[in-house]
């Protein structure tokens, strides 16, 4: 645009020049007045060309100067309430970090307190029972050994939480995961339950394991929330603490106060527990599901069972062997079935545990050839060393689910003690 102006003025100027010019000519002043009269007549017009454009560009100087001076204003007003409002959310922020830091301050409190007070109920029950009898003398120093070491390993918290996944079939993607304990004697050898059980069992060594389990649990559900990580973990009840009059009430009011846990945490049991179950075991477990938390069977020996009690129980998976369900199929007038249910077809199980909520997971899956056979089953979960083995949850994030400090300690001097 400026360069039209410039154009349209310099003609401008060339026109009165020309004429300036001319009328000399005319006047009489000949070829040579009328050519000076030109020149001079360009020259005044540049003069006064000049003398316009450094007026233009004062004057444009000026207002950006008062434009700019206009926009410093609005900026540093906006500038003054953004600050003035990230202090405000500062303050906000930090009153928030500080009351959620104070509710999980006291959730873990809690939480220990209750792990604490079962884990006492339970040792005062079992202190009531004789020790176990040994008739060999080797037998009754392995035995010896064997319990010092499980002792000294839950003394010195030498107990791993070990997490394998559970997939969807046949998409083989992570939707669970079952939790599992592992003891390490001093020399840091793993030791598997079949290991140590039989000598922990009749000691109560077990409650004080599956103690440390379930705390862990919790806080390992609580990290995967924080994370917004949506999988759920398989975490082993004891039935004697679902009938636990003073651990259970306890554990309800904190469950109640943490009903976010829900779809993070599923609550197993064996199957020989559930069916051996009271009317107290059931009450609390349907005082556990109206809060949103599900529950799953394991260790199944028979799959004919009752699915109506199942459905009643809120029990929403069946954990079934790989081996043993395939070593259940048969032919039966040309068609596959299982031994345990000969009216109904093999391809129909899972189908009918749909029809009352219930999911079946085809567990200790080992080879691909297993996979086809529990497809056709039309089985829509499997877990196993195929999918993933067991990995141990160590440093950092087992250090945030440790349980109270000395708290293996002190419950093993107690029982001791009550000895």
């Amino acid at each position: 645009m400026r360069k039209v102006t410039v154009a349209l003025l310099s003609g401008a100027y060339l026109c009165l020049a020309l004429t300036a010019a001319l009328l000399v000519w005319r006047g009489g002043g000949g070829w040579g007045a009328g050519v000076a009269a030109l020149i001079g007549a360009l020259g005044l017009a540049a003069a006064v060309h000049g003398l316009i454009e450094k007026a233009v560009d004062a004057s444009g100087i000026r207002r950006d100067l008062a434009a700019l001076r206009e926009a410093h204003l609005i900026l540093a007003d906006q500038l003054t309430d953004m600050h003035d409002k990230l202090g405000t959310l500062a303050e906000s922020v930090q009153v928030d970090a500080v009351e959620r830091s104070e509710a999980l301050t006291g959730e873990m409190r809690m939480l220990e307190s209750l792990v604490a007070r079962m884990s006492e109920s339970l040792q005062e029950r079992l202190a009531q029972r004789p020790a176990p009898m040994v008739g060999h003398p080797n037998s009754h120093h392995q035995h010896a050994a064997l319990l010092e070491t499980v002792r000294e390993a839950l003394a010195d918290n030498r107990v791993d939480l070990y997490l394998q996944p559970v997939v969807s079939l046949p998409q083989r993607r992570t939707v669970f995961y079952e939790s599992f304990s592992r003891l390490r004697d001093a020399s840091g050898r793993v030791m598997m339950p079949a290991e140590y059980l039989s000598v922990a069992e009749p000691e109560g060594l077990v409650s004080a394991i599956d103690n440390l389990l379930l705390f862990r649990c919790v806080q390992i559900v609580r990290r995967l929330a924080k994370n917004d990580r949506k999988v759920a973990i398989f975490c082993n009840v004891a039935l004697g603490s679902l009938a636990d009059e003073t651990f259970f009430p306890q554990f309800l009011e904190f469950l109640a106060q943490n009903k976010d846990m829900a779809n993070g945490l599923i609550f197993e049991l064996g199957q020989a527990a559930f069916e051996q179950r009271g009317a107290i075991e059931a009450r609390n477990m349907a005082k556990l599901a109206d809060l949103g938390f599900r529950f799953s069977i394991d260790k199944v020996t028979d799959l004919d069972l009752d699915f109506q009690d199942l459905a009643r129980a809120d029990v929403k998976f069946i954990r079934v062997g790989a081996e043993m369900i395939l070593n259940q199929l048969l032919e039966v007038d040309g068609q596959l079935a299982l031994r345990s249910l000969k009216d109904l077809a093999a391809a129909d199980f899972a189908l009918l545990t749909r029809r009352y909520g219930l999911e079946v997971i085809a567990e200790k899956v080992e080879s691909e050839r297993q996979v086809v056979d529990i497809l056709e089953l039309n089985i829509g979960y499997g877990q196993g060393n195929l999918f993933g083995e067991p990995r141990a949850i160590r440093d950092a994030v087992l250090a945030e689910a440790d349980p109270p400090a000395d708290f293996m300690r002190t419950s093993l001097r107690r029982r001791a003690g009550m000895r």
